[in-house]
């Protein structure tokens, strides 16, 4: 028995998931379930994509993702299941879902799913629900042993999947560009594209104060220079501060306080962040 981990955009104010748990321990009451998290923004196949990248690879070989964010049930993209270079499974709709596991984490395999041997039995008629009935079913077989990966269906090209568009950061001189890629939904941090290693070509280190810029596509939203930090910790309550994220990414926040709401900051491609070694002039006195 290998670990069956479930993301949706379902929510648990209904029984959706618990459907879902439903199926797939009808496959094995032996298996072991546990939720990514179910409370991404509805259609929101970025987000599902960036979680996927956050979680995945803590997770031993063998373990199975389902990830159902599912704008396009019911149409002709495709069903699918891949393998990571560090050896777990996800299976999930192939709509860009895998767009961070692919670029940064790297797939060795990839198979479409066979509807019909891996779908739930009597649910050929439903259309609406794929997340039951073929993604949950699919992953307890695969995660319980009852199929191979070979057995999911048949082969594909990785180069096939399908990819969101991404916009790469950018070192130009005395700054460095990016996106705001995702929250940290629960404390409003702002997580960036930017690495890193892109950061410390800046030559900052800890303790450096950093001139940072927010921008859309229409307006410029924040502006301020800000201490590059270590920890939270090194900052006062309600100071804003730049650190380094769990994913080795830069990262804004304000300590005990969310950026994001304080500033009306929102995330994806069209907004952008600048980060620059703030003037001399002003601290190194």
């Amino acid at each position: 028995m290998n670990p069956l981990i479930i993301q949706s955009d379902f929510g648990t104010a209904d029984g959706a998931v618990s459907a879902m748990y439903g199926v797939a321990y009808s496959v094995s009451g032996e298996l072991k379930i546990f939720n990514l998290t179910h409370d991404i923004p509805q259609y929101d196949i970025w987000e599902a994509s960036y979680r996927l990248i956050q979680t995945v690879s803590y997770w031993p070989q063998g373990s199975v993702f389902v990830s159902v964010v599912d704008p396009g049930v019911g149409s002709t993209r495709r069903s699918i299941a891949v393998e990571t270079v560090t050896g777990q499974y996800i299976i999930t709709p192939d709509n860009g879902t895998l767009t961070h596991i692919k670029r940064l984490l790297g797939v060795k395999g990839a198979r479409i799913i066979d509807e019909h041997t891996n779908r739930l039995p009597n649910s050929g008629e439903s259309y609406t629900f794929h997340g039951r009935d073929i993604y949950a079913y699919t992953g307890a077989r695969l995660a319980s042993g009852t199929i191979s990966f070979e057995q999911v269906g048949p082969q594909v090209e990785v180069d096939s999947i399908v990819e969101l568009p991404v916009v790469e950061p950018v070192l130009d001189g005395e700054k460095v560009s990016g996106t705001i890629d995702v929250l940290d939904v629960r404390f409003g941090s702002l997580w960036t594209n930017i690495t890193r290693e892109m950061l410390l070509k800046l030559g900052v280190k800890h303790g450096s104060r950093l001139e940072i810029t927010i921008e859309n596509e229409t307006r410029t939203l924040y502006k301020n220079i800000m201490v590059y930090a270590k920890s939270f910790a090194d900052v006062y309550v309600g100071e804003p501060l730049v650190y380094i994220n769990s994913l080795d990414c830069l990262a804004v926040a304000i300590n005990q306080g969310s950026f994001a709401k304080a500033y009306n900051i929102g995330t994806g491609n069209k907004w952008h962040i600048t980060a620059r070694k703030a003037p001399r002039i002003i601290y190194d006195e």
